[in-house]
């Protein structure tokens, strides 16, 4: 058997690809690319990515061959929480442009083919928020106040937090007020940061205003939104304390908290799918719902609810083929029974870069190239992390000075936090910026000066490179994988110990091996792509460690 040919790139730069926007329920299999927007493409040289960067470089996501993009927050916020604390949801920030800007940015995708899904914040506004203004000078027992989860304290003279509740990001979930003169009162709730208080989802206002929020956005031609914490709006009102031993971390989803995953939340999406399903174009909503359980998890995707939520339990799992079956198996059972699609993703803004991860030889890259043809071999839809594309490590040693995630100041500047997944891309050239901003600007993150070669112009001119493996591979999984009889279900196939192997009706099959020595496959008919070199050997394929390898299955 020959040789697996290096992966080439699938059509000319700017060419829009075949996507899946002219089919039938297009998230079910879409590829979904992720934009970091301060550290995507900064047009104007002020160090943070915008919109019109953003606006610029889309034909080249066009070329990747992904079907739609999703946006994190540009809204106006004073980025206490990059974004996450939203000041403003109908407008845009100016350091990331204008509605104009995000106008043109939504019309030139949807001409190259790209849906367009953006954030959208319930959980909690900022601290900058009008309402929330409104609400400190409006004093306890107000109407203002009733938008938000304002308590008195405990002890002698509410010296003490409502309860033990812990912010995600450190330190206590409450934080107390003090009037003009200094005197203390109430405390308010927040999840996260001091800066992002938690709103009270029993109140029909709140509802009212994220329901003409999203309205706002679908008017404006958005195809979707992806709902932050989409898990964490309804509180139990009683407000219990929790365990002693209990971990409020946002990736420990498999405690459980009286903040998180209260069935209170199902009735705003039921009411939310309402809203996307009056608009024509198929708009679709996703959860980001840090829910460890398959089952609990596709709650949140009943017919009458949501249309996706991300597969946390995936991006969890190890570099073990046992671990990565059963979160499959689990997966695809539970969504199977609710008629949902589901989805596969290796990491995002808020988690340490896989490759990185990982780890293994190579510094991971090998194990991440592997990865991803797993990913995208998958039935359903796969999310892809802007960088992931290039192969970018995850940025350990940022300078101390440059660190801006809450978690380093709140954990006492023990944790450092999700910035090192968070650094500007690099599309071009041997000198900082590398193509991120005008040159001699200076991005909000520094760049390491070795991802030059990890440029997308650098990686263009390689055959062998990240983004070339991406390429072809996004292009046979629209081309090949989609049309494949069967191509919704996943058959599993017997293979050596350490090995991942499964087909897709009778035209696609993959596997990967996650052990440290090379492995004998058989039945194994043409090589269509793969991670690394895999040979011929006595009617068998050699498959080395750490490598996938996607083919038709043979005789």
């Amino acid at each position: 058997m020959p040789q697996s040919p290096a992966p080439q790139a699938s059509r000319a730069p700017g060419a829009a690809p075949a996507t899946s926007a002219g089919r039938s329920e297009w998230w079910r299999d879409a590829a979904i690319y992720q934009i970091y927007v301060r550290s995507f493409a900064d047009s104007d040289g002020d160090g943070d990515g915008d919109l019109r960067g953003v606006r610029r470089r889309l034909p080249e996501l066009a070329e990747l061959g992904v079907d739609a993009v999703w946006l994190t927050p540009f809204y106006v916020s004073p980025l206490a929480d990059g974004g996450y604390d939203v000041a403003d949801y109908r407008d845009v920030d100016p350091r990331f442009g204008t509605l104009e800007d995000f106008d043109a940015m939504v019309e030139t995708a949807h001409g190259l083919g790209l849906r367009v899904i953006i954030d959208v914040v319930p959980n909690h506004t900022s601290s900058a928020h009008r309402w929330f203004d409104a609400a400190v000078a409006a004093g306890p027992g107000s109407p203002e106040r009733a938008r938000y989860i304002f308590r008195p304290g405990k002890g002698a003279d509410g010296e003490l937090p409502p309860n033990n509740w812990r912010s995600i990001f450190g330190g206590p979930a409450w934080t107390r007020l003090k009037r003009p003169d200094g005197t203390p009162e109430e405390w308010y709730l927040h999840l996260f940061a001091p800066e992002q208080p938690d709103l009270d989802w029993t109140h029909p206002e709140v509802h009212a205003e994220f329901e003409d929020v999203l309205r706002f956005w679908l008017d404006r031609g958005v195809d979707g939104f992806r709902i932050d914490v989409a898990h964490g709006m309804v509180k139990d009102p009683a407000l219990p304390d929790i365990d002693d031993g209990a971990k409020p971390d946002l990736l420990d989803g498999s405690t459980r908290l009286p903040y998180f995953d209260q069935d209170g939340v199902h009735e705003i999406y039921r009411k939310w799918r309402q809203i996307a399903d009056s608009y024509p174009g198929e708009r679709a909503l996703v959860a980001e719902a840090w829910v460890e359980d398959s089952e609990r998890v596709a709650r949140y995707i009943r017919p009458d609810e949501l249309h996706q939520a991300f597969n946390f339990e995936y991006l969890g799992a190890g570099w073990d083929p046992a671990e990565v079956a059963r979160v499959v198996d689990a997966t695809l059972a539970a969504n199977g029974k609710v008629g949902a699609p589901t989805t596969w993703v290796l990491s995002n803004h808020d988690v340490t870069r896989h490759r990185t991860r990982f780890g293994g030889p190579e510094g991971g890259l090998k194990r991440a190239r592997a990865a991803a043809l797993l990913t995208l071999g998958l039935p359903g839809s796969a999310y892809l992390y802007q960088g992931e594309e290039l192969g970018l490590p995850e940025v350990t040693d940022l300078p101390e000075e440059a660190l801006q995630d809450p978690t380093w100041e709140r954990s006492g500047r023990t944790e450092r936090g999700r910035d090192g997944c968070r650094v500007p891309l690099p599309w071009e050239g041997g000198e900082a910026p590398y193509g991120f901003g005008p040159q001699g600007s200076r991005p909000w993150l520094p760049v390491p000066s070795e991802w030059a070669g990890l440029s997308r112009q650098a990686q263009r001119e390689d055959p062998g490179s990240v983004l070339a493996l991406y390429t072809e591979a996004l292009r046979l999984r629209r081309e090949v994988v989609a049309a494949s009889p069967g191509e919704d279900g996943l058959e599993w196939e017997t293979a050596p110990r350490g090995v991942l192997r499964f087909r897709r009706g009778e035209r696609f099959a993959c596997a990967v091996n996650m052990s440290a020595a090379p492995v004998e496959l058989d039945g194994v008919g043409e090589v269509l792509l793969s991670g690394g070199g895999v040979e011929g050997r006595d009617g068998a394929l050699v498959l080395p460690p750490d490598t996938g390898v996607w083919f038709v299955p043979g005789a």
